[in-house]
């Protein structure tokens, strides 16, 4: 019914991630990973989705320490939330 982006599980975590994702419809879906200074450092996804539930399993392995943060895009929704990396 609406476009949701939930908060990483675990968090704070390491190496790896699961966020999840809902699109009312069919959508263009972007899922992006930004670093403290706000540079993209991963893109997670890039693609047309159905409308429907998505879990996306994120690995950071060979990435320091720290805060970073992950933007949803969808339609015309935005959601950037943070996550932490912790080694």
């Amino acid at each position: 019914s609406n476009y949701r982006l939930e908060q990483n599980y675990p968090n704070p975590f390491n190496p790896a991630t699961v966020i999840k994702f809902s699109v009312p419809e069919a959508s263009k879906v972007t899922l992006k990973i930004y670093n403290s200074v706000g540079a993209e450092v991963m893109t997670v996804a890039d693609k047309d989705y159905a409308a429907g539930n998505y879990i996306e399993n994120v690995s950071m392995d060979g990435f320091s320490t720290g805060v970073y943060f992950y933007t949803l895009t969808a339609g015309n929704f935005k959601e950037t939330k943070k996550m932490m990396l912790v080694k």
